[in-house]
């Protein structure tokens, strides 16, 4: 198998083993030849071939297995936001927003307006005019260009096919957003990881990542999921600069949870970057199914947008875009969108409360989640809350970096009642105890 591998750079090899699976000499679960041996047969040193697996991990190729090896990886998808289907298990891992603080369009529906015909103006003009002032805070100078997309991850996924080619690398937070990731795989694209910490996106993984050769970099600038992380002014200050070097580099920025968010704006678009667009969806406030977002943008990312968005095919419906200006702009629905914002918080600081008084401290960031640091391995303590009745996400789905992935839980807990919430975090509490070190050194394995 390895004689027809070839390269003399990790790139290279990459591509040739890339080419092999793409054509179906590798198959799901094949084994690639062993790092030394391909090495030796290469004449290359073990740290290219090692390379080389790292670039076909990241792009979701081949899955490392240690002593198992490096295999190719099967076709399944990237683990998906939302409820688990078919379980009786009580699931606190669905990353969904309370349905009962959606609110109602029923009244605003209503009011949404003529119909709207071919070669009208893709976006709403009501709509464009409020976006534009909502958008600009933070951008660089001159009104924002507004365009408007079927949610997110459509806009990432437009975003990159404008600007990139296949196999062109993509800056990712790690741990990251499973939507993000699933939306740079599937179009082809190698995803660079670029770690996160209390304070966001870390400055040394960004300038790791663009000595990398990134093309464009994902960033959440508050709420990051899984994480909560919010950037402060100084990380955000320190990352511009180090974009500011880079300005033909593609910044998306995707403020996610906007109207939700207790935490300041902190930009990473600075006045020097040429393309960028910040996104911003009305899914957590005004639910899922509205598969909405609004992308401010720079005047050629605009222009380079719309054409793939063009009228008669792909424009965003305008019954949609009305619905949004009628809800954001209605006094009653933005007082609820609070109350919202404040009842998430709220939960999640009495749940973050209660496990830190069973010993297991909990730092609460922003968002719909928490993100649960573990003294014992995730996966065990996910199956003992199984059998404890509770469905839960550990954290290895959202790591793109193996030797950067820890213990951790993502949870979902702001639809549950005082005593639901006690009931979990003494059945997580229990779950890690049974795991901790025994008195002798060992772990007791649940």
């Amino acid at each position: 198998m390895a004689v027809d591998i070839i390269g003399r750079s990790a790139s290279e090899i990459a591509a040739s083993l890339r080419e092999r699976i793409e054509r179906g000499h590798l198959q799901a679960g094949d084994a690639l030849p062993p790092v030394r041996a391909l090495a030796t047969e290469l004449g290359v040193n073990r740290n290219t071939v090692v390379a080389a697996y790292r670039l076909l991990a990241q792009a979701g190729l081949v899955v490392a297995r240690g002593r198992g090896g490096t295999r190719v990886a099967g076709h399944a998808p990237v683990a998906q936001e939302g409820y688990a289907a078919g379980t009786v298990l009580r699931d606190v891992g669905t990353g969904n927003p309370d349905p009962a603080l959606i609110p109602d369009p029923a009244a605003a529906l209503a009011r949404s307006g003529r119909p709207v015909l071919y070669g009208e103006p893709v976006v709403d003009p009501g709509l464009e005019a409020w976006a534009r002032e909502w958008m600009a805070e933070g951008l660089p100078s001159g009104a924002p260009r507004i365009t408007v997309t079927s949610g997110a991850s459509d806009a990432i996924e437009r975003l990159l096919a404008l600007a990139l080619q296949r196999e062109d690398a993509v800056a990712l937070e790690d741990p990251c957003f499973l939507s993000a990731l699933h939306t740079v795989r599937q179009g082809g694209y190698r995803a660079v990881p670029v770690a996160v910490d209390a304070e966001g996106m870390t400055v040394d993984g960004l300038r790791a990542a663009l000595a990398d050769g990134v093309r464009a970099v994902i960033c959440t600038p508050r709420a990051h999921n899984p994480t909560g992380a919010s950037l402060t002014a100084e990380r955000a200050a320190q990352l511009r600069a180090v974009l500011a070097d880079h300005p033909y580099v593609l910044v998306i920025e995707d403020d996610h949870f906007s109207l939700l968010s207790r935490a300041p704006l902190h930009s990473v678009i600075g006045e020097t970057q040429q393309r960028w667009a910040r996104i911003r969806s009305v899914s957590k406030f005004l639910g899922p199914d509205m598969c909405l977002a609004v992308v401010a943008s720079d005047v050629e990312t605009a222009e380079r947008l719309a054409l793939r968005l063009t009228p008669g095919t792909t424009w965003v419906s305008h019954i949609l875009q009305r619905l949004t200006l009628a809800l954001v702009t209605d006094p009653e629905v933005r007082a609820g969108i609070d109350r919202a914002a404040a009842h998430y918080a709220r939960r999640n600081d009495a749940f973050a409360a209660a496990l830190t008084a069973r010993g297991l401290p909990l730092v609460v960031g922003d968002g719909l989640n928490l993100w649960v640091p573990l003294p014992a391995p995730a996966a065990q303590v996910r199956e003992d809350l199984m059998r404890r009745g509770w469905l839960v996400r550990d954290g290895d789905h959202f790591f793109l970096s193996p030797e950067a992935a820890g213990d951790y839980l993502r949870l979902t807990v702001h639809q549950l009642d005082d005593a639901e919430a006690a009931s979990l975090a003494d059945d997580l509490s229990s779950a890690v105890a049974a795991l901790r070190p025994s008195a002798r050194g060992g772990r007791i394995e649940g």
